[in-house]
């Protein structure tokens, strides 16, 4: 066809005209309106009928297609306007289908625009679809349903974003400012409209040129602001979208997501390197924030747009271990890492309540006692996001992401309310990686008025210094030794042995110094000297006791106001700790008095052996002043007038069979079950059913917690069989029983889901708990837990799994049964100074007891021997003799 041209439809002004391109080149521009007919006007002041519905009718199949046209006519006044056919790709031509179906209509002086016989050809058609149009009511020659409220003004945009929160409605891009601004129609209902700005929520793309209102200069646009415009305008100009609205600018803007057919547009202008993402949105945005961020840091990969020639320099995120030593604010704490090296380090993009703003200030203490909880002493898992530089005497340090229990602290500070999220600039990456996460969390503590938002200030806490002089700590520590295992926690460290402590509960800060050991001298300040090994002491006693929850007995006070005691971190004893790694010596007269003294004793034998510490130059050939220790023992008890207690009476021999079940590694007690044809079968028949009864049975969990003294069924974790217990102690939080076994006397700590009700063929009316309480008659187990666990080893390799021969020598009220055991394959009966009990003495494994009891001093032969036993063990060194004298030995 001559004359035929080819071009790209920018935009569509009207159901008549159309905004074209350059195929070649997109700057190059012309309007062209269709021959001989006219379509209802878009106007600010009111839209005429069916004028939305022309264009639309023409928008929908053109917008952004290339398209062929020819120009009719030309009307040279004013701006030259060119007048034609338009043939899309589709077939469909322009404006005879738009006539035909009543969208456009033909002008009143058609006939005298060009009197070609093309034209008149053309002209000639249209008349003819018009007539059918009108014929059939279409479009424009419809009676009703034309008119469409369309407004440009948005009165009060805070109240529209509240209405339409969360809401997708449909719209037409009108016009686009630049990559993240634009002039929106929102199609609200069939019948009304309205024209407004939107802002593009989580992008900041640069500005276009413009002119300054106030003094009529041009603004030069930003770098890549015009490419960031053309990007947008080409994809978004007049295509359909979905807007959700999600709040209001400061200045009063809508900010929405702008959903294309093909997704968001901050997601494809961000990847293009065109814009950044911007904080400001962050939390209306929520989750889909990280999507913008992630389609940014691929842009910034790739150096492309406003990142050419971008270097990063942030470390590489490896996640390494560490443990938290010490935490120092609410924001900043110390790690060690496996080189025991510590370095301090704060919390990404977060601040503790500011000390310089009074409504913050006063939580300072409940946040690092917040972190604190959480942290000290725990494994947890590091990230550096960054470096914050040296500052206020402060040296550089790395800015961390710390999870613990795969959960980001740094977020639950904030959740919490005890920290604030800073606000980046833009250009600045040394940021969390959670970011978004902490803006909306603050967000929400905000609404929640929890900890810092809270219009209330918090509770204070003041503890009272009791060693402020000797008469309060003298009262005070009256209180306190009279309760054991107290809970406090390490304020302060001032030396191995020597400490500040709180103590919640009592609200009492004191000095605390460990009993029974000293520990050499730390320096105090530059100027003073260290004694050997007293910074090393200090230092070890900073590495497990600072700040750390411990347990404290109160035994006494010193001459200045200090609370002398027993101090245990993790249940341990710390006095022998410090023992165990040559940082300190025993105070012999102090430990001869103490019933810790045999530990403390042995923990500095070890370091002595190995050369530890202070012992590093330790000769054992030279006495080191400790071969003297006697803990003296008495030959038989003694009633108040002085005269020794024999009864009378021989006591009656009581023998049993018994299989011995358990052995309590604390005490050396025992759990034995009583073997007789009737109570083996019994068992051995409520055992057989019992575990067919569990395989067979349907039943999962129990019902309900369990409460503490409750009867089930448990399946012990080794066997993984079922078997009868009670519940000894309930761990609601998780989920979690303390259950003692009735018929074996083994405990274990178990999930609820390995517990089942009881059934009631199997409960203890039907046959009573089998394991019965025993202890071993005239011994004296040691108190070390090294000795200890020997001498239950030792018991349980002699007794596993053998029928052996009770002789019970006494039975107590509560039921506990006083024994004598026997192998009867290896003794013969009623030879008690050949008894297990007398093996165990002769190993150096226990000793005879110092305060015998009245039916013991009965049993003189029994002693005897065993006495004599015990006296071979101590010549030879044995067992708890392999240093000399320990509690429990005669003089």
């Amino acid at each position: 066809m001559q004359g035929m041209k080819q071009a790209k439809v920018k935009n569509v002004l009207s159901g008549d005209t159309l905004v074209l391109t350059s195929v070649q080149n997109p700057a190059e521009e012309r309007t062209l309106s269709f021959a001989f007919v006219s379509a209802p006007r878009l106007r600010r002041e009111g839209d005429e009928p069916f004028a939305f519905q022309s264009r639309e009718f023409l928008r929908a199949p053109a917008i952004g297609k290339v398209v062929q046209f020819k120009v009719l006519y030309s009307i040279p006044t004013g701006a030259k306007r060119d007048y034609g056919i338009v043939y899309l790709q589709s077939g469909d031509v322009f404006p005879e289908l738009a006539v035909r179906e009543g969208w456009v209509k033909l002008r009143d002086d058609a006939g005298r625009k060009d009197e070609s016989d093309e034209s008149k050809q053309l002209l000639e058609r249209l008349e003819i679809e018009q007539d059918k149009a009108k014929a059939s009511s279409k479009g424009i020659w419809s009676s009703s349903g034309g008119k469409i409220e369309n407004s440009y003004e948005l009165p009060d945009p805070k109240a529209f974003a509240e209405q339409w929160k969360g809401k997708r409605i449909d719209a037409i891009i009108e016009r686009v400012f630049s990559g993240d601004r634009m002039i929106a129609r929102l199609e609200l209902s069939e019948t009304k409209h309205v024209q407004t700005m939107v802002l593009v929520a989580g992008v900041r793309a640069p500005s276009t040129k413009r002119t300054n209102p106030t003094d009529g200069k041009e603004i030069p646009a930003e770098p890549f602001g015009t490419e960031a415009h053309q990007f947008v305008e080409e994809r978004m100009l007049q295509r359909r979208v979905k807007i959700e609205v999600l709040g209001v600018s400061p200045q009063n803007q809508l900010v929405c997501a702008v959903v294309h057919p093909n997704g968001s547009i901050a997601k494809f202008i961000l990847e293009a390197g065109l814009a950044r993402c911007t904080d400001h949105h962050s939390t209306m945005l929520g989750g889909q924030m990280s999507e913008l961020r992630q389609a940014e840091k691929r842009a910034k990969d790739k150096g492309i747009g406003l990142f050419q020639g971008a270097v990063s320099t942030k470390p590489g995120a490896a996640e390494t271990d560490a443990i938290v030593s010490r935490v120092q604010t609410a924001d900043t704490i110390y790690l060690r890492g496996k080189s025991g090296d510590e370095r301090r380090v704060q919390l990404s993009s977060v601040r503790q309540p500011k000390p310089t703003d009074p409504k913050q200030a006063p939580f300072q203490a409940d946040a690092k006692e917040f972190l604190r909880k959480k942290l000290i002493g725990k494994h947890v898992r590091v990230t550096v996001d960054g470096k914050k530089a040296a500052s206020e005497g402060f040296e550089e340090r790395d800015v961390v992401t710390i999870l613990a229990n795969n959960k980001n602290i740094a977020l639950q500070l904030v959740e919490a309310g005890y920290a604030s999220v800073i606000r980046h600039r833009r250009d600045d990456d040394d940021r969390s990686p959670a970011y978004d996460e902490l803006l909306a969390a603050e967000e929400t503590a905000q609404k929640e008025e929890k900890g810092i938002w809270s219009p209330k200030p918090p509770a204070t806490k003041t503890y009272q210094d009791y060693s402020e002089n000797l008469q309060r700590a003298k009262i005070q520590s009256s209180v306190l030794q009279r309760q054991k295992r107290i809970p406090a926690i390490v304020d302060f460290v001032k030396s191995g042995s020597r400490f500040t402590i709180l103590i919640p509960r009592e609200n009492a800060k004191l000095t605390f110094v460990l009993s029974c050991v000293r520990a050499p001298r730390s320096a105090r300040n530059a100027t003073e000297k260290s004694e050997p090994f007293g910074q090393e002491a200090h230092d070890f006693a900073n590495r497990r006791c600072l700040q750390r929850d411990v347990e404290i007995d109160v035994e006494a006070t010193d001459k200045v106001g200090g609370f002398i005691g027993t101090l245990y971190v993790n249940r341990e004893n710390f006095a022998k700790l410090l023992l165990e790694e040559g940082l300190a010596s025993v105070h012999a007269y102090s430990a001869e008095q103490s019933a810790h003294g045999p530990e403390l004793f042995a923990a500095e034998d070890r370091a002595k052996k190995a050369k530890k510490g202070m012992w590093h130059d330790y000769d054992p050939s030279i006495t080191d002043g400790m071969d003297g220790l006697s803990l003296a023992d008495t030959t038989q008890q003694q009633h108040s007038n002085g005269t020794t207690t024999t009864p009378s009476d021989p006591p009656k021999k009581d023998y049993r069979d018994v299989l011995i079940t358990h052995i309590d590694p604390t005490t050396a007690h025992l759990k034995l079950q009583i073997i007789s044809p009737t109570t083996t079968s019994a068992l051995t028949t409520l055992m057989s059913s019992f575990s067919t009864h569990h395989r067979s049975t349907t039943t999962t969990s129990l019902p309900s917690p369990p409460k503490t003294g409750d009867l089930v069924s448990a399946r012990f974790s080794l066997d993984n069989e079922w078997y009868r217990a009670r519940i000894r102690r309930n761990d609601r939080e998780n989920k979690k029983a303390d259950v003692l076994f009735i018929d074996y006397g083994n405990s274990e700590t178990l999930p609820w889901n390995e517990l089942r009700p009881l059934p009631a063929q199997f409960s203890t009316q039907k046959l009573k708990a089998q394991a019965i309480d025993a202890a071993f008659s005239f011994l004296q187990f040691p108190k070390s837990n090294d000795y200890l666990t020997d001498s239950c080893s030792w018991v349980e390799s002699r007794t596993a799994d053998r029928q052996l021969v009770a002789s019970v020598d006494k039975e107590e009220r509560d039921g506990l049964l006083w024994v004598t055991l026997f192998d009867p394959e290896a003794e013969k009966e009623g030879q008690e100074g050949e008894s297990i009990n007398s093996e165990i003495i002769a190993e150096g494994l226990a000793t005879v007891k110092r305060d015998l009891k009245g039916w013991e001093l009965g049993r003189e032969d029994v002693v005897k021997r065993l006495r004599e036993r015990m006296a071979e063990a101590k010549e030879e060194k044995r067992g708890v003799w392999e240093y000399g004298e320990v509690e429990g030995e005669d003089d």
